[in-house]
């Protein structure tokens, strides 16, 4: 493999998978650095079981799938409460609306196909297709992942909607000494480049660097020296939202894809320097 990482040091954001893609980046002539800023995800069952007794008690008009394993989760709690089979009922007998290549394959096994569904893989994309409907007065179920969606929320409550978000994960911050350190690093361009695989990881990174008035600086830092790299568009738009440049973002929704791609930018740009 051509080492087309070499002299560059690369955070790695995400815990899943770490050690995998560090191996990547040694052998692209690169250093890893493991820099967790994501902390746990864990399913919440209480709260889960709760949203699907309300969403049998009051059924919507529309359910807006936006993750696979998040409807996987979801099946699988409804099946160990004996409400699986009302749950599907209920989802037939609304419209549906899917972000997302994973999450159409996991609605396509039980039987669902969305009406709307991005063009891009982006939320964006979802509220593009969504433009030609309707939704004043329509109750809307939106499935998350583990955290808010505070543009696709604030868009439907805009065209009229009312609606109630499930949230089968939850996210337990990281250490704040994780983030402490990998701010420093970023400002200081000590690290040429931060691989994000997620976006609470740059949430949780940029709430940290707001709580030390270092915000600015963070994001001055990304768009300048320091490469932004996101796993996909869903990650990439978490990063743009706040004013990053996010320079690499692969077209294949994968933790060895975006590597490969960080080290192609630094192939070309290293070129022209």
């Amino acid at each position: 493999m051509a080492e087309t990482m070499k002299g560059k040091v690369i955070a790695l954001a995400g815990p899943r998978k770490a050690e995998d893609m560090a191996k990547l980046v040694i052998k692209m002539g690169g250093t890893p650095v493991l820099r967790p800023a994501q902390g746990t995800v864990f399913l919440d069952h209480e709260s889960l079981s709760d949203s699907i007794k309300l969403w049998l008690s009051e059924p919507p008009a529309w359910n807006v799938f936006t993750t696979g394993i998040g409807f996987e989760a979801i099946m699988s709690a409804a099946e160990q409460m004996g409400l699986k089979d009302r749950l599907l009922e209920v989802i037939k007998g609304a419209s549906i609306a899917a972000r997302g290549y994973k999450t159409v394959n996991a609605l396509k096994k039980h039987g669902l196909s969305p009406i709307v569904r991005d063009d891009d893989g982006s939320t964006a994309g979802l509220i593009r297709s969504f433009k030609s409907h309707d939704l004043s007065g329509k109750r809307v179920m939106l499935q998350l992942h583990g955290e808010s969606a505070p543009v696709l929320v604030s868009w439907l409550e805009e065209n009229g909607a009312e609606v109630t978000s499930i949230l089968p994960y939850k996210h337990i911050p990281p250490e704040e000494q994780e983030l402490e350190r990998l701010m420093n690093e970023i400002i200081a361009a000590k690290v040429d480049a931060v691989a994000f695989t997620s976006a609470p990881q740059f949430r949780f990174l940029s709430e940290f660097a707001r709580k030390q008035d270092k915000f600015e600086e963070l994001v001055q830092a990304f768009n300048g020296r320091v490469i932004a790299a996101a796993v996909g568009k869903v990650t990439a738009q978490g990063l743009r939202e706040e004013g990053v440049d996010v320079k690499v973002v692969p077209e294949e929704e994968r933790m060895g894809s975006m590597m490969v791609e960080l080290g192609r930018y630094f192939a070309r740009t290293d070129q022209l320097l």
